[in-house]
């Protein structure tokens, strides 16, 4: 379906800034982006590009796969 990927890697992305306990506020700062896309993320309304998706994987210690998969 339309969309479930961007839903999928928004789970998982909340998922891994909360073991890390870090708000959506504090990893958009890490990321320089302001905490409502974060939150557009988070709920798979964002489109993201693959470097995007690299650089959150980045700051939360994991890969890339770990968020998409």
């Amino acid at each position: 379906m339309e969309g479930d990927l961007q839903r999928t890697l928004g789970r998982n992305l909340r998922q891994y800034r909360l073991e890390r306990s870090l708000s959506q506020e504090q990893l958009a700062e890490v990321l320089g982006v302001h905490r409502t896309y974060m939150g557009g993320v988070e709920r798979g309304e964002r489109n993201l590009t693959l470097k995007s998706v690299e650089r959150i994987a980045a700051a939360l210690s994991t890969s890339p796969l770990d968020l998409l998969s």
